[in-house]
């Protein structure tokens, strides 16, 4: 059975999660703030990516999850990650400056089938060295749309997460296109498809870009994961 590694992939740092997992539905406590975002860089391998010591928090999910919505709405920032409507338009690795203390860090989406066979195994190798080798990665975040029933790709990327122990959580993106009833049995879903591999499951998340579901909870675990 897996395990989830909360909050630090580093040897000294890398601790199974203790607790249950928490799904989260609304924001409703005081937590870290972003004042300022700024982009900083698009890297097509991780020998490129920023060489200080600041900490990647990085965002992930099938193309077309809504992960630039999400940043934006995380940031405050409309515009500052590109929305499309078109799935695979992220291809590269690209560096946010937060406060100038940590980077967002949005990766390309894994999934789409419509390019070819060389352009996807150029995205896979873009996001396996990234997630597997890049050591400013502290922590990743996956996302899931909540809409859809568990897909084979996300329970997959997410097994590989735990089989080498990678710390990471779940975010369900567009939970406003669901009533509260639908959300519930869906994250239900999730969870018994995880507890099939997972002795302990990750820590999960609600969120909705157009709402702001989640925003507070979001960041404040972010805090969290950065002073670890």
């Amino acid at each position: 059975m897996l395990k989830c590694y909360l909050c630090s992939r580093h040897p000294l740092r890398q601790t199974a999660a203790r607790r249950p997992a928490r799904t989260v539905f609304a924001a409703n406590s005081d937590n870290m703030q972003i004042n300022k975002a700024e982009f900083k860089c698009s890297s097509e391998r991780i020998s490129q990516v920023p060489k200080d010591a600041l900490k990647d928090i990085a965002f992930i999910g099938r193309s077309n999850v809504g992960k630039s919505s999400l940043i934006n709405m995380l940031t405050g920032r409309q515009g500052l990650a590109k929305v499309s409507g078109t799935p695979g338009k992220t291809r590269l690795i690209n560096h946010f400056l937060i406060d100038n203390a940590w980077y967002l860090v949005d990766l390309p989406g894994y999934g789409y089938a419509r390019t070819s066979k060389t352009k996807r195994s150029e995205f896979s190798k873009i996001i396996t060295d990234y997630v597997l080798k890049c050591e400013k990665m502290h922590f990743l975040f996956v996302l899931a749309d909540l809409r859809l029933e568990p897909q084979k790709i996300d329970l997959q990327f997410i097994e590989m997460l735990g089989m080498n122990g990678i710390p990471f959580a779940v975010i369900f993106t567009k939970a406003d296109k669901l009533s509260k009833t639908q959300r519930e049995k869906s994250v239900e879903r999730y969870r018994a498809a995880l507890a099939e591999q997972w002795e302990e499951l990750p820590r999960m998340f609600v969120s909705s870009s157009q709402h702001g579901t989640g925003r507070e909870e979001i960041l404040g675990f972010i805090g969290e994961c950065l002073n670890v």
